[in-house]
């Protein structure tokens, strides 16, 4: 479904991929509702975006609020007359622990944002994409959530869930005229770890420098997407190493997650997010 002229809304829309997605499709004529659960953040965004006046709509809302929730599609229809397509691209990452090692609070909260969030924003929206002649639902789920990392397991397994949730809808919506999509983003350079709260050393100059060198940047990242989203693709894969990796968990599962527990391991001391081979990178 092509983006122009079309009503989409956008999780986490305040920062990283969420930001560049709605600039993304500020560009190619579409209207967007940009969803985000801070309100300086939001502020950020149509800060970037200049003044594209009704073709832009903020709504500060926590998709972890079940009732905001499910009051922001009637918000959105206010703001733009319809809804032709939802990105739920918001999401958080775990603390780089062991699942022993996690608290219930780190594990709940997790589980609440990237997967309890996204199926409570799926369900409110579905009602309203199906009056629509086309529409569009799209799912961000991880690199992480089909290749297990060391470190981030819960924040995988929730990833996991958002993968087989949206395939689930792809099946159960196939005979009517809502495409679904889901994304597998690989490491894309944005704020994801400190966005979650999560406490990670500063890398020296050359770590960093390392690890922008192996990431897709944010930009490109939400250019991927939305080519994938207007194809139709029920698949998308960002960046080479999602690529890559879907390839390896495929044919070499055992030597591949030996080969990046190797990796993570050396660097132990040098957060994997920040040597480009953690699965959050949004």
């Amino acid at each position: 479904m092509q983006v122009k002229d079309r009503v989409w809304v956008v999780t986490g829309a305040g920062s990283g991929m969420g930001r560049e997605l709605v600039l993304a499709l500020l560009e190619r004529g579409a209207r967007v509702a940009a969803v985000d659960r801070a309100p300086a953040a939001r502020a950020e965004t149509t800060s970037f975006a200049g003044a594209p006046g009704e073709r832009l709509s903020c709504h500060v809302v926590d998709i972890t609020d079940a009732a905001a929730v499910a009051a922001l599609p009637d918000e959105v229809v206010a703001a733009h007359g319809a809804v032709d397509g939802l990105i739920n691209n918001a999401g958080i990452i775990q603390p780089f622990v062991p699942v022993t090692e996690l608290t219930d609070d780190d594990i709940r909260r997790v589980l609440d944002v990237n997967l309890m969030g996204t199926l409570a924003m799926c369900r409110a929206f579905l009602p309203v994409l199906l009056e629509r002649p086309e529409a569009h639902l799209a799912n961000v789920a991880s690199m992480g959530g089909f290749f297990p990392f060391p470190g981030q397991t819960v924040y995988g397994a929730s990833k996991a869930a958002v993968k087989l949730l949206t395939e689930g809808l792809y099946a159960e919506l196939l005979d009517t005229d809502v495409r679904v999509t889901v994304i597998f983003p690989g490491a894309v350079d944005t704020e994801i770890t400190a966005n979650s709260g999560v406490q990670v050393r500063e890398g020296t100059p050359e770590e960093k420098a390392k690890a922008e060198r192996m990431m897709t940047s944010a930009p490109d990242a939400a250019r991927i997407m939305i080519d994938g989203i207007e194809r139709n693709r029920l698949h998308v894969h960002v960046g080479r190493d999602a690529q890559l990796m879907s390839l390896l968990i495929k044919v070499a599962p055992r030597p591949a997650i030996r080969l990046v527990k190797k990796l993570m391991e050396r660097q132990m001391g040098s957060p994997a997010a920040e040597e480009g081979v953690s699965p959050a990178g949004r």
